[in-house]
């Protein structure tokens, strides 16, 4: 059964889970690096999300380095990339405070990308998702892989209204760049 629409424009949340980090001995974890693999799936997610028409209006991004380096490289694929807001308190961030950031969004932006980390961007779709096409809500509980993408629509006035169960998803998928 598909989720009935609430009142309100259609508002599309767009969830970006980083691409694959290195694990450099002696680096912290908030500023680990994408590693090879990372640098060539984050380009791929750009390249995805562009052939699917679903561009953000802005972006919000953990503050790790893994996820500035996966916003960068994947918003490098598109003419005019949007803004972007690096926000600590998404590293590492639960539910919660996920759902606060995005919740402070002006009204006028539809499309938000949210560019972070699991074990939240997973528990967030699951919370967020009142409803899914096909399967993607089964494969999002399966494995919510580096470089995952999950598309939320939802109808609402402002993004303060967005709330758990209120979203359809609509789509996941994990984009993969080709090894050189």
């Amino acid at each position: 059964m598909i989720a009935r629409p609430g009142s309100g424009p259609l508002r599309r949340l767009v969830v970006l889970r980083h691409a694959k980090s290195a694990r450099p001995e002696g680096v912290a974890d908030h500023d680990r690096p994408l590693a090879g693999r990372g640098r060539r799936d984050a380009p791929a997610a750009g390249r995805a999300l562009a052939q699917s028409d679903r561009l953000p209006d802005l972006a919000l991004s953990s503050t790790a380095l893994r996820a500035r380096q996966t916003w960068e490289l994947a918003s490098a694929q598109w003419g005019t990339p949007p803004p972007v807001h690096y926000d600590a308190r998404l590293y590492a961030a639960g539910v919660p405070d996920l759902l606060e950031a995005v919740r402070e969004v002006p009204a006028d932006i539809e499309t938000l990308l949210l560019v972070g980390h699991n074990p939240g961007l997973e528990e967030l779709v699951l919370a967020l998702a009142g409803d899914a096409l096909d399967d993607t809500l089964d494969r999002v509980r399966a494995k919510y892989p580096t470089s995952a993408i999950a598309v939320l629509d939802w109808h609402g006035t402002t993004w303060r209204a967005l709330a758990p169960g209120a979203a359809l998803l609509t789509a996941m998928t994990v984009p993969r760049g080709v090894p050189r």
